[in-house]
């Protein structure tokens, strides 16, 4: 689809947005971008504001590469010869721009967006499959899918479109708080919003905690979704909730409430749990029982879609693993062993509580909780000491490792890791830098009916060192180990 500049500036306009149309508005726009490398022609160029570029600063190149029109935020003087759209700020702007460019694609799409601290990926697999089970075709966008969770604006109504010509009729979207507080998802509209959870992380970017809630509240309003289905279980989601039900008018959403009360018979594995919620037998192909609350969710969601309860019950049963998500190493070396293995995503204090407590009801109290984990490196310093101090205290040994130190030094990190580890807990917590180490040393002190965790890096494949990236799968490296000390002891058995 193309449009002529005039006809994206009224796009601009239309959601009150200040928009100066500087040359010549009958030029058209085919597509949209703020890479100045991925400039076709006919694009329009915006021109965004970062931490380390100003994207002003390409729109020469950008025009030479064959950008019909610029988003600005000031008029560019010069060699530009290129149509201008000029605004206050050309993040606000973007997005409704882009989504005018590329046809306004969410609205041709069954579309769910979904935010929170932990579970957005787990929950956006489950309520795919139940689409992809009811018959949609079903895109995804999320931590597996791109380098981003949430992309640039531009980026995501260029996938969302190409969705639609590719034959996709339903959207599935992980929509992180960068993503809110940067406005990548503006121009987007979705059928259900989802709230998971909310804890510590990104302070980075957000700086308090309550600029974080801030920002993940913004995904709940009338202009991108008439229904949120939020936990409530959560303290910030009960407050959420509250809020949004005392909207009126044109802001106001239908909320509708999850909590794990609405459902009854738990049972959780390290490969699965089960329960029964309005009538109905679910049983899930992932552990966790803090992924009850993530099945709840999809399951919920589904409903407010109006798929039939008994389908979506058929299509979480036929989720395939979530990677990197309470994911189990399937090992006959291990299973020889009497021992578990998973690896997990968990990268903040709260998710790595959640997943040491689901741990802890997997083996019970005759069996031990043994973990490895890291924090990033040039992220968020104050969530690492509270990491520390949630693994001392609820797994009953402790390996702090390297995870992604990008340019910070690894001991450095380390060290504000064991910084939160109490004095009582000292003896059974202990480090070791070499990531693979660390897991060789947690699987070798494993005995029958402990359970393993490798935690932080989840599904990805690759270790960021800061001057090179290596490949380092967590899944393959703890299989590798376990098929190496296959020959070694069949059984070991906890005594202490």
């Amino acid at each position: 689809m193309a449009l002529n500049a005039a006809a994206v500036a009224d796009a601009v306009r239309a959601v009150g947005v200040r928009c100066e149309l500087i040359g010549d508005g009958s030029v058209e726009v085919i597509g949209a971008t703020h890479d100045s490398r991925a400039v076709e022609h006919g694009s329009m160029f915006a021109c965004l504001r970062g931490a380390a570029f100003d994207g002003h600063t390409f729109a020469d190149s950008a025009v030479a590469a064959g950008a019909s029109a610029l988003l600005v935020d000031h008029e560019l003087t010069g060699a530009t010869g290129a149509t201008q759209l000029v605004v206050d700020d050309t993040r606000i702007a973007v997005g409704p721009a882009a989504a005018a460019v590329y046809g306004h694609p969410s609205d041709a799409l069954v579309t769910v967006g979904i935010t929170g601290t932990n579970g957005k990926t787990t929950t956006a697999q489950l309520v795919a499959t139940i689409l992809d089970d009811v018959g949609h075709r079903t895109g995804v966008i999320g931590t597996l899918h791109g380098p981003r969770t949430t992309p640039e604006a531009a980026d995501l109504q260029q996938t969302l479109a190409g969705f639609v010509t590719d034959g996709n009729t339903a959207a599935v979207m992980e929509v992180s708080s960068h993503a809110l507080a940067l406005h990548r998802v503006d121009g987007t509209t979705f059928d259900v919003v989802a709230f998971t959870n909310f804890g510590q992380d990104h302070l980075d970017l957000h700086e308090t905690v309550e600029e974080y809630f801030r920002a993940k509240s913004m995904l709940f309003d009338r202009s991108f979704a008439p229904i949120a289905v939020v936990n409530v279980d959560d303290p910030h989601g009960r407050v959420l909730a509250d809020v949004l039900t005392d909207r009126t008018g044109d802001d106001s959403m239908r909320v509708v409430e999850i909590s794990v009360d609405e459902v009854t018979d738990v049972a959780v594995e390290a490969g699965r749990h089960s329960y029964r919620w309005r009538g109905h037998d679910v049983d899930v192909p992932i552990g966790g029982d803090f992924n009850v609350a993530n099945s709840l969710a999809a399951l919920t969601i589904a409903a407010e879609l109006g798929i039939d309860l008994d389908a979506a019950v058929a299509g979480v049963a036929r989720l395939s693993t979530v990677p990197g998500r309470f994911e189990r190493v399937e090992s006959a070396a291990a299973d020889r062993r009497g021992i578990s293995v998973v690896v997990d995503y968990a990268h903040t204090p709260d998710g790595l509580e959640q997943l040491l407590m689901s741990a802890r009801r997997v083996v019970g109290p005759d069996h031990r909780v043994i973990v490895t984990f890291g924090c990033g490196g040039d992220r968020d310093r104050d969530k690492r000491p509270a990491m520390g101090d949630v693994s001392s205290r609820l797994a009953d040994r402790t390996i702090v490792t390297s995870d992604n130190p990008r340019t910070e030094d690894p001991a450095r990190i380390i060290d504000d890791v064991l910084s939160g580890v109490g004095e009582e807990y000292r003896s059974s917590t202990t480090s070791n830098p070499d990531r693979r180490a660390a897991i060789a040393e947690a699987l070798d002190v494993a005995e029958r009916g402990d359970i393993v965790l490798i935690a932080g890096k989840g599904h990805e494949a690759t270790q960021d060192l800061g001057d090179v990236v290596i490949d380092f799968d967590d899944r393959r490296v703890a299989m590798a180990l376990l098929d190496a000390d296959a020959p070694l002891a069949e059984e070991r058995t906890h005594t202490s």
